[in-house]
């Protein structure tokens, strides 16, 4: 049985990319793999996030998980700082992570651009962290979305380079786990590439039906083609993206037979799109209005996870010393 490690920043609520990109075979994942799914509460300081507001973002997050349909009896729910083990890894991998790779990722690149005045060392070894929640429990493979394939790739490259290092071939090289289809990268409505908290483009799963009826329709379009099959923008391939995960074949067939035929109407596209997410997230955003309310549930939830992942990442970890040099006298 493989094990699976899966993990989103705490903060705020799960969106359609998050669901899509990572979430939307989680039922499948954890009937036949080992998983552990946190909630990455020390990736989000990099953000200087409001400490008031942390903790309610940890529980915004915990619930959509449940929600969404992770079973706490099948797998392992945590929140990433009730593991201390993660950050004593995080420390071991940075020594053995250079600058230089770690200052050309893509995401450095663009946080430090839109965050320029806190260009912190959390942003610059990011990848790090991330390489040690998936190492910790030494996980053979992780749900990602098509912008983390580089993280991935990363991580893959540290626990290699652990190996080599010590002459050993203990850290696997975890794979992305997509069961065999095309990494997706959810777009965001207002054109952009992607579906993200910080862009202020998404649709979320606790969204009312009204909230995502009011989004779709602002969404970026333009007057319709003029010339028959010519290719679509990128804001509006953005709109056939979405309706490609959320809709039958035969809707996405029917509006690209319209933009083909210069005869799309954005109205009727819109209103289909909306219709179709509000049947996705309407049964998840039921149970998240369910489950917020039990506290005693939640806590429950985590002090198990964080006993269950402290157990794994503990086994790693006394290893990993032992490897690094590190011995009792």
């Amino acid at each position: 049985m493989d094990i699976v490690l899966s993990g989103i920043r705490s903060t705020g609520n799960l969106h359609l990319g998050n669901y899509f990109g990572a979430l939307r075979n989680f039922t499948r994942m954890q009937d036949e793999n080992k998983c552990y799914f946190f909630i990455a509460d020390i990736h989000s300081l990099t953000t200087h996030p409001d400490p008031k507001n942390l903790h309610e973002n940890v529980k915004n997050v915990l619930v959509d998980y449940l929600a969404a349909g992770i079973d706490p009896e099948k797998s392992v729910i945590y929140i990433q700082s009730d593991v201390r083990e993660t950050m004593e890894l995080y420390v071991y991998l940075n020594m053995h992570a250079y600058m230089g790779e770690l200052a050309k990722t893509a995401s450095f690149k663009e946080k430090a651009r839109k965050q320029p005045e806190n260009v912190n060392a959390g942003l610059l070894t990011y990848p790090t962290l991330m390489a040690a929640d998936i190492l910790v429990h030494n996980a053979d493979k992780v749900p990602v979305g098509k912008d983390q394939e580089q993280h991935l790739e990363m991580t893959r490259r540290f626990a290699r380079r652990f190996n080599n290092f010590y002459g050993v071939e203990f850290f696997k090289e975890p794979v992305a786990y997509n069961f065999g289809n095309e990494l997706i990268k959810i777009p965001g409505l207002d054109g952009s590439g992607k579906m993200g908290k910080s862009e202020g483009n998404c649709i979320y799963l606790i969204d009312s039906p009204k909230d995502i009826e009011k989004k779709v329709k602002r969404a970026l379009t333009d007057s319709g083609p003029t010339e028959f099959n010519s290719p679509k923008p990128d804001y509006i391939e953005n709109l056939f993206t979405i309706l490609n995960v959320v809709s039958t074949s035969e809707v996405v067939q029917h509006f690209n037979d319209q933009w083909n035929k210069c005869e799309i109407r954005y109205g009727d596209l819109k209103k289909q799109l909306a219709e179709d997410i509000i049947k996705v997230t309407s049964p998840i955003r039921e149970r998240i209005l369910e489950i917020e309310k039990d506290d005693a549930y939640l806590h429950k939830v985590t002090s198990e996870g964080a006993e269950k992942a402290r157990e794994s990442a503990s086994r790693i970890l006394n290893e990993v010393r032992k490897l690094v040099g590190f011995k009792a006298f």
